[in-house]
């Protein structure tokens, strides 16, 4: 689990930013936001190439914090139902997210914004804008991207309406419109 880790782009991490960004280039953002992990800021980084934009930095968007599971192997763990006490906690990591959508509105209001996260601050980013369980909305591949349109009143109750899709492990925002890839 990398959770908060810093990490590393790998080659294919590389290739997928790259085809995010080819497929974005032609579409002008005012500002690009990406979690503060290596691993994002990297993904940022490449899709921002085309737009000449300064990546912009928030742990708002990092991954879920896993405590004391943090870089170990998933099978190796033995759960048995039984979890750590230094685990983000849902409820925190949807607060987070909440949080996340009234920085987007509040920082770059009536911009178009190409956000980069994790899978699950991704995943509770989007529950929360749709007023959903995260367990209803669907987990973002690598390499997809997906647009949510903010505004003031919306950031705070995430109800609001959205088109489009990819992850490369961002979410955006933006003139009252977010993207969404995901950077692993």
């Amino acid at each position: 689990m990398q959770g908060q880790l810093p990490g590393e782009l790998n080659e294919t991490g590389i290739l997928q930013a790259q085809e995010v960004r080819d497929r974005l280039a032609d579409i002008a953002f005012d500002a690009i936001v990406a979690s503060d992990l290596k691993r994002a800021i990297d993904t940022a980084a490449i899709i921002a190439e085309p737009h000449h934009l300064t990546v912009h930095t928030t742990p708002l968007l990092r991954e879920r914090d896993w405590g004391s599971f943090t870089g170990k192997y998933i099978p190796s763990l033995n759960l048995k139902g039984v979890w750590p006490d230094d685990i983000e906690s849902l409820d925190e990591l949807l607060l987070r997210a909440r949080d996340f959508l009234i920085y987007m509105e509040t920082t770059f209001p009536n911009q178009t914004v190409l956000a980069v996260g994790h899978g699950i601050i991704n995943k509770a980013v989007q529950a929360v804008y749709y007023g959903k369980g995260m367990n209803e909305v669907v987990k973002m591949s690598n390499a997809e991207v997906r647009v949510l349109e903010l505004s003031a009143t919306d950031a705070s109750t995430g109800a609001t309406s959205a088109y489009a899709s990819v992850t490369a492990a961002a979410t955006a925002a933006a003139k009252g419109t977010t993207g969404t890839a995901t950077a692993e």
